[in-house]
């Protein structure tokens, strides 16, 4: 059975203490990237290194019970390495599929811009379809299935960029950045108080518990001005001068998502415009191309989402106590 809002709030609050545990001063990330994981969607971190972008993976799958795998993204890594092979028993003289590191519940592609065109691929059909075809045979994923991909923004040596195409498949784009002055004495002393480099977090939440809670986050209400809000939006990223490129209808969706997840983390069983305000940068920002001159002086897609939420006017307040959810 499925948590009410109100429920799923207190699940979440609890998660999240969990994770400040060992993600310290980061709380607002650590509320969009669990938002992410509600609406069921993937999180591209793109960030320097030695800023938690594994930590933060691996602690949430700890903390919600998910089977946890992290393969390193390189130059050498074959699709097979990703999804799995088929191989010859000669015992049985039958064809084996050997599963690859890609069934799991939660997937860390690090340095996912480290490995060819080819092997970025293979992901596709995993994030968008949650199963995998090999030889002509398809594998169904275990639900939940998640990817968190990183990549470091300021090394492009020996990388090869990610497409528009599976870009636009991460529901969001999330940075750590650095910490604070006092945020970092307080990871660093609590370091020195555990003894050890490793994270021992408690299980908040069950993988069953988790999908229960992705249920709740699909009955969250949508009034039909917030959606027209929401569109508006993503309308205003395709009409800004700044852009070659602006969001696409799968935005406008990832939007919408993220939106009912962050309503049902706050206890309520309907989504605000301020809730589509809050996620639209890391929703939008990775959708778009700015044009190279806007890039050379230094504007990023952020800039461009930022602008539209500025100039676009958020719909006047409406009475929730009536009306079905929006499908």
């Amino acid at each position: 059975m499925n948590p009410t809002p109100t429920q799923l709030a207190t699940q979440a609050a609890a998660v999240l203490d969990e994770l400040e545990r060992a993600v310290v001063g980061k709380r607002f990330v650590l509320e969009l990237a669990f938002a992410a994981i509600l609406a069921n969607g993937h999180i591209l971190l793109e960030d320097v290194p030695g800023v938690a972008k594994t930590l933060l993976a691996r602690s949430l799958a700890q903390v919600t019970d998910l089977e946890f795998v992290r393969i390193q993204f390189t130059p050498d890594l074959a699709p097979a390495d990703v999804t799995g092979a088929t191989v010859f028993d000669q015992r049985r003289h039958e064809f084996d599929f050997r599963p690859g590191p890609v069934f799991c519940n939660l997937l860390l592609a690090d340095e996912v811009n480290r490995a060819p065109a080819k092997t970025q691929a293979s992901l596709l059909e995993a994030m968008e379809e949650r199963q995998v075809t090999v030889d002509g045979t398809t594998h169904k994923l275990t639900r939940p299935f998640l990817v968190i991909a990183t990549q470091n923004p300021i090394d492009f040596e020996g990388t090869y960029p990610l497409p528009e195409a599976q870009v636009d498949r991460f529901i969001a784009r999330l940075s750590l950045g650095y910490p604070t002055m006092d945020d970092e004495v307080e990871l660093v002393a609590r370091r020195v108080r555990r003894g050890t480099d490793a994270h021992d977090l408690s299980c908040i939440v069950t993988r069953d518990e988790l999908l229960a809670m992705q249920g709740t986050v699909e009955t969250i209400d949508v009034d039909r001005s917030v959606l027209g809000y929401a569109t508006e939006l993503v309308h205003a990223t395709r009409a800004s001068e700044r852009t070659e490129l602006g969001a696409s209808p799968r935005g406008t969706l990832a939007l919408v998502k993220l939106a009912r997840a962050v309503a049902a983390m706050h206890g309520r069983d309907y989504v605000l415009p301020d809730d589509v305000k809050t996620v639209a940068v890391p929703a939008l920002c990775h959708r778009l191309l700015v044009r190279p001159e806007q890039w050379v002086q230094g504007v990023t897609g952020a800039d461009v989402v930022a602008e539209c939420v500025a100039s676009v006017p958020a719909p006047p307040p409406i009475d929730h106590g009536a009306g079905p959810p929006v499908p």
